[in-house]
């Protein structure tokens, strides 16, 4: 929900913070990863600082927890997207080990590597929110 009352520091950090967010989303719809899930993070924290983008709150979370569930849908599916954050992974270990890799070095081999991360991340929480036990 919106914050009118936000203090101008908290605004700005909240519109910084959720335009990094949307930002990787986005880069995480091509890429290997439920980037949809970041995209909606980003657009909950850009709303408390622009009360406007709150009204595209909710068709955003609809499209982001469908795109969760189906990333854990099957164990294909699970076990390509591991295969991918390992890949990841290992590519970033590669570019920063070896520099004569276009665009070698550790800033493009550590980006590889927090991408993979964050697809992990993003795998166990859509996992464990979305395939529990029912009780």
């Amino acid at each position: 929900m919106a914050d009118n009352n936000l203090h101008p520091v908290l605004r700005a950090v909240s519109a910084i913070a959720g335009g990094v967010l949307v930002a990787v989303g986005l880069v995480l719809l091509v890429l290997p990863g439920p980037g949809l899930l970041l995209v909606f993070a980003g657009m909950v924290l850009l709303a408390r600082a622009v009360p406007a983008l709150h009204r595209h709150l909710e068709p955003v979370r609809v499209r982001a927890m469908r795109a969760a569930e189906e990333s854990v849908s099957s164990g294909w599916r699970i076990a390509g997207s591991t295969l991918a954050g390992l890949g990841l992974i290992g590519a970033g270990v590669a570019w920063g080990l070896v520099p004569q890799l276009p665009f070698g070095g550790w800033s493009t081999g550590g980006s590889l590597i927090v991408s993979g991360v964050v697809l992990f991340v993003l795998l166990v929480w859509s996992y464990r929110r979305l395939r529990r036990p029912v009780v």
